[in-house]
């Protein structure tokens, strides 16, 4: 049940990365994704923490990756790392699940060396 709210959460920050219609893209993904009235609230719970403390969040991110700006990094691995961060600081997401669920997320949607890059930036920060 998670898996799939948590998977729209991070299609909804991805896409809010680059300017889009929140509010469209997620009425579009709740209907694509066929999402029940439980995965609904939690997309919405997850997103609406990112759009609430975003400045803080990206902060934590900025300040652990050495030697690179955010607008350098991978959209995908930036909007996982956002995920994960909101879960863990503003859901109470235990650690290990959040980053377990960003890390599957990646394989399915970033690139081979991206979990470990992942792993890295969210084990420096918890």
């Amino acid at each position: 049940m998670r898996k799939l709210a948590r998977e729209v959460a991070f299609k909804l920050i991805y896409q809010n990365l680059f300017g889009g219609d929140d509010e469209l893209s997620f009425e579009l993904l709740k209907a694509e994704e066929k999402l029940n009235e439980e995965e609904e609230k939690f997309s919405s719970q997850i997103f609406e923490a990112f759009e609430k403390d975003r400045e803080e969040v990206e902060k934590l991110v900025r300040d652990s990756v050495e030697g690179y700006e955010l607008s350098r990094i991978y959209k995908v691995d930036l909007a996982l790392l956002y995920l994960a961060l909101t879960e863990i600081k503003f859901i109470k997401t235990p650690v290990a699940v959040a980053i377990n669920e960003a890390l599957e997320l990646s394989k399915k949607y970033s690139t081979d060396k991206s979990q470990s890059f992942i792993n890295g930036v969210l084990r420096k920060i918890v």
